[in-house]
C-alpha cells in the first residue's frame, strides 16, 4: 500500500492555483461550472491525509449518533 504524504508547500500552491483559475475546457472548470464548490477542495488539502482521516471520522460519528435519534423517535 502506498503511503500518502502531505503535499509540500509547492504542490499546494500549484493545487491552488489550478482550482482557482482552472484552465479552459478541463475537467476542474467543467466541475466549477457544474456547481462544485472548489473552496472546499482547496480547504481539504491544506490538511495532512491523517488530519482528512480524522475528519471523516468525525462526520461519520456525528452521522452514526443523528442516525440513531431519528430512529429512535420512529420506534416510537
Amino acid at each position: 500500500m502506498r503511503e500518502l504524504k502531505a503535499l509540500t508547500p509547492e504542490e499546494f500552491a500549484r493545487a491552488e492555483r489550478r482550482l482557482r483559475n482552472p484552465a479552459a475546457g478541463s475537467r476542474i472548470e467543467a466541475a466549477k461550472k457544474h456547481g462544485i464548490d472548489l473552496t472546499l477542495v482547496i480547504e481539504q488539502l491544506r490538511l495532512s491525509p491523517a488530519e482528512r482521516v480524522r475528519r471523516l471520522e468525525d462526520v461519520a460519528t456525528a452521522l452514526e449518533k443523528a442516525r440513531g435519534v431519528t430512529q429512535g423517535k420512529r420506534a416510537r
